[in-house]
């Protein structure tokens, strides 16, 4: 049986357990105790080490077959340093993983002032958080073709789940943008960022950037709308972009100044994905019926 190691031990990670067990002797690493107690009583053996400090991923080197990279960069600084980390450690083994995946963000693609787009966009990251993506996709595109390791980037947009949507926001009454000012966003559900993680495991090929996103075309005040009606909640008012950004946080602000229309061919002709949600009026149909007694509080 194969290994397969986990880095990033949060929710998405976790959604793959179901399709990984019993198939991969599955390992997770872990800083905290606590975490790999949580680890253990779900069946995957925890192995101890910190992104930020090197010489604890000494360890991981000739560990794993297959390595599932979902942790984020760190808040600060130029550059991933965690995965600059893990890349030193795992290039330093006996033997290599025979694949990498990675979860990134469409965020690399910048604004496209609402263009239809798809993997082959230039890269043009406008937030230091993105650029730190960009920097740990550079990282991982080289490990790759240097070391012989099949490496797939999975470039991943706003992730909803039932404690994944803005309620808080919406019972808030934060407003949102003017209609004529609004801006083209993109979404996937959780389950379905799970899924295509699994689907890259099996069918990802070397050097190649995927979009997971779903099927649908949303204005960011249209998607408020939309989870507004499925909770029963009012609709946001629609402010100008000049009065709502003082009223936003910048990182709430950053989320609405980009824009883009991205296309998930790739994800499924080359991982060979059927969505669970293609849409994400399905997802939230999905998620209102199964909380009609009691709608998430997040």
């Amino acid at each position: 049986m194969q290994t397969l190691l986990i880095i990033g031990s949060g929710d998405i990670a976790r959604r793959t357990l179901p399709w990984l067990r019993g198939r991969f002797r599955l390992l997770a690493l872990v800083r905290r105790e606590e975490s790999a107690a949580q680890w253990r009583q779900l069946g995957v053996l925890p192995v101890h080490g910190d992104l930020d400090d090197r010489r604890s991923l000494a360890r991981l080197r000739g560990l794993a077959d297959l390595i599932l990279h979902t942790a984020p960069p760190p808040g600060d600084g130029p550059d991933d340093r965690h995965t600059r980390h893990l890349l030193a450690a795992l290039a330093g083994g006996k033997s290599l993983p025979r694949r990498l995946v990675y979860i990134s963000t469409t965020g690399v693609y910048g604004d496209c002032d609402g263009a239809r787009i798809d993997e082959t966009r230039p890269l043009r990251p406008l937030t230091a958080r993105a650029r730190r993506r960009v920097d740990a996709e550079r990282r991982l595109r080289e490990f790759g073709a240097r070391l012989g390791v099949t490496v797939t980037l999975l470039r991943a947009p706003g992730i909803y789940a039932a404690d994944r949507l803005p309620l808080m926001r919406l019972r808030a009454g934060t407003p949102s943008l003017a209609a004529d000012e609004d801006v083209h966003t993109n979404h996937i559900h959780a389950d379905d960022l799970a899924a295509a993680c699994v689907a890259a495991l099996r069918h990802g090929r070397a050097n190649r950037s995927i979009n997971v996103v779903d099927d649908s075309t949303l204005l960011a005040g249209e998607y408020f709308d939309r989870v507004a009606d499925a909770f029963g909640l009012p609709r946001p008012a629609r402010w100008p972009a000049e009065r709502l950004r003082d009223h936003l946080s910048p990182m709430q602000w950053s989320f609405l100044a980009e824009s883009r229309q991205i296309g998930n061919s790739r994800l499924k002709s080359e991982l060979k994905l059927r969505l669970r949600y293609p849409t994400v009026d399905s997802g939230l149909a999905a998620l209102a019926r199964s909380n009609d007694s009691d709608p998430p509080s997040c």
